[in-house]
């Protein structure tokens, strides 16, 4: 049972337990994975060594952020939920080869840098193992009582130009997905996974109703708004080098990975760079992909 179902918070038992447990910095093993926890007095995380993923995030004195599956795939899958890194292809690879979301979100990761201050935290990570012939990426996140800041850097090593497509794959929690909301894309246009990736064009703010899963072709900031019984909550979520915004939730059919009494408490809003806007990047040049979220 998530610690979600048992005192309002989007975390599994296990590491909510750890994280009580945590004053300042501490190294734990999770579900056979290395994790990194900060508790400190503005606030929280937890980060997985396993895909550079932030799993948990919370200002001190709110619920949590963000969402991650109490019952993880067993080691090398991914772990849902959090923040994975979807690099260096989102969704499938165009020539069907390699895994779903590519290799970053599997691949171990070290710290290569961890900077606490008493406002916050940033940390700094790398791969163990080159990931790409010619990319290398690294992560930053800076997380603080307002904000959180997840950075996916790209840079090119090799010799050749060389496309990619990348997402920052938010898992975020929320009281019911089914009454959630995103302003932000009213008259933007997206493709629809399931009508065949044909085009549309929204029409209003999108309110969260069921299974979706779209990319919109938009370069704007977006509101999550998440009506909850103690007040609604509202974070924006900006991002830079982005002009894809990927909305997801499996409406009623839960994963394998996602409990049943789960299902409606993760909505995921993330910045993208996909079919619609690939990146070309040449010998010697970088690439920055980042969300930064703030309670309005």
């Amino acid at each position: 049972m998530t610690a979600s179902a048992a005192s309002g918070q989007a975390l599994p038992s296990a590491l909510a337990t750890l994280l009580a447990a945590t004053n300042g910095r501490h190294e734990a093993e999770w579900e056979g994975r290395s994790v990194v926890l900060i508790n400190q007095a503005w606030g929280s995380l937890i980060l997985s060594l396993q895909g550079a993923q932030l799993l948990h995030f919370a200002p001190h004195g709110q619920a949590p952020w963000l969402w991650t599956s109490s019952v993880p795939k067993p080691v090398p899958a991914a772990i849902r939920g959090g923040i994975p890194l979807c690099w260096p292809w989102f969704a499938d690879r165009e020539d069907g080869q390699g895994p779903a979301h590519g290799y970053a979100r599997t691949a171990n990761w070290r710290l290569d840098a961890c900077e606490e201050e008493a406002e916050g935290v940033e940390l700094h990570l790398s791969p163990v193992e080159a990931l790409d012939p010619q990319l290398s990426p690294r992560v930053v996140i800076q997380a603080n009582a307002q904000r959180l800041r997840i950075e996916l850097i790209t840079e090119h090593r090799g010799d050749t130009p060389v496309k990619f497509t990348q997402a920052l794959h938010s898992y975020f929690a929320v009281a019911n997905a089914h009454t959630c909301r995103v302003e932000g894309l009213a008259g933007a246009t997206y493709l629809d996974k399931l009508r065949g990736m044909r085009e549309f064009e929204q029409a209003g703010e999108l309110a969260i109703r069921g299974e979706l899963d779209r990319i919109y072709h938009s370069n704007r900031s977006l509101v999550l708004v998440d009506p909850r019984t103690n007040g609604e909550r509202r974070l924006s979520i900006a991002k830079e080098g982005s002009d894809s915004s990927v909305i997801w939730h499996p409406g009623d059919k839960p994963p394998g990975d996602v409990a049943e009494a789960e299902l409606l408490e993760f909505l995921c809003v993330e910045a993208a760079c996909t079919r619609l806007d690939p990146i070309w990047l040449a010998p010697g040049g970088q690439h920055l992909l980042a969300q930064q979220i703030t309670l309005l």
